[in-house]
């Protein structure tokens, strides 16, 4: 790790954390997960802060940033872009959607049509947009955080599978504190907001996220990433499995654990500390798992007691 790089990292979670009070344990995961190079999304309830979470995260990591309310009425073409015919000049000229910057909030995507959400599968694996026989590389970085209401919320439907797996993690902000209410009644996390300067400039931020990848993992550290995986699979607690890219995100998010806490390599709690919030939306719990009133977190938490931790590093 370069030696301005903790620091800095610091720095940014204590500038988020000014904003968000009270939520240190979701600010450190949402900035390792763009370290690590990944989308995050944000389940709960309307009003606890995820918006203001994604805003002050992209002011201070010198994001460009934008915000696309999803209804059943936004169209893909509102997402990707649409070529529009000028007469004057008698050419079709490339109208750049609301995916072409570095941070997009997608704001309540559960509200939208699946042709819509469906658009976003391309951009979020590929980084690219393909509209009428081009592809157009998006903005480098390019993250999305995507806000769901729970489940049952009017006006609602389920995620495809095949997008929820495109997110390297699923967070939950929670209601505030007493304290942090008080504060929020006040306004002075509106008045913090509005002050808010970079921490980081997108080049620190890329070199940042390139030094997160080139963290050293073991042996071992693989195979117990591989082996809590695929415990999900053929399992009486889950119906469904997690998917080869929910290693991928495990290791991404070891890495990015390791990078914010100092470290050149990657110890087992580091992949313990985040292993609901990969895997949690990536799994779906069997028909006696719900009817014993096990949650999904308390079955993916098991996994940790019946896969074997390796003994390097603690």
């Amino acid at each position: 790790m370069h030696k301005n790089t903790g620091a800095l990292l610091e720095e940014v979670q204590l500038t988020v954390n000014s904003i968000i009070k009270g939520k240190e344990g979701i600010v450190q995961k949402a900035l390792a997960a763009i370290i690590g190079g990944g989308h995050i999304l944000m389940e709960d309830i309307p009003g606890v802060g995820k918006t203001t979470l994604a805003t002050t995260l992209a002011r201070t990591l010198s994001l460009d940033y934008r915000r696309v309310q999803f209804t059943p009425d936004v169209l893909p073409s509102d997402l990707l872009g649409f070529s529009m015919y000028h007469s004057q000049k008698g050419t079709f000229e490339f109208q750049k959607g609301a995916v072409f910057c570095n941070l997009l909030l997608a704001d309540e995507i559960n509200r939208t049509s699946p042709k819509t959400q469906s658009a976003l599968l391309e951009v979020m694996e590929e980084r690219q947009v393909s509209i009428e026989g081009e592809t157009r590389s998006l903005p480098d970085p390019f993250i999305v955080i995507a806000t769901e209401n729970p489940s049952g919320s009017s006006g609602t439907q389920l995620l495809p599978e095949s997008q929820l797996d495109r997110f390297l993690v699923c967070l939950s902000m929670g209601y505030p504190k007493h304290e942090d209410a008080v504060a929020l009644l006040k306004g002075e996390v509106w008045k913090r907001l509005t002050d808010i300067t970079p921490v980081l400039s997108l080049k620190d931020l890329k070199d940042i996220q390139n030094q997160t990848a080139d963290i050293f993992v073991d042996d071992s550290m693989y195979e117990y990433i591989v082996n809590l995986v695929e415990a999900t699979r053929d399992n009486s607690l889950f119906a469904l499995g997690a998917s080869p890219r929910a290693g991928i995100a495990l290791l991404r998010m070891a890495r990015a654990m390791a990078m914010l806490a100092g470290r050149d390599f990657v110890t087992a709690k580091d992949v313990q500390s985040i292993l609901c919030d990969v895997l949690c939306h990536r799994v779906r719990l069997s028909a006696r798992c719900r009817a014993e009133g096990v949650t999904v977190t308390e079955a993916v938490g098991r996994l940790t007691d019946t896969v074997r931790c390796p003994k390097l590093i603690e």
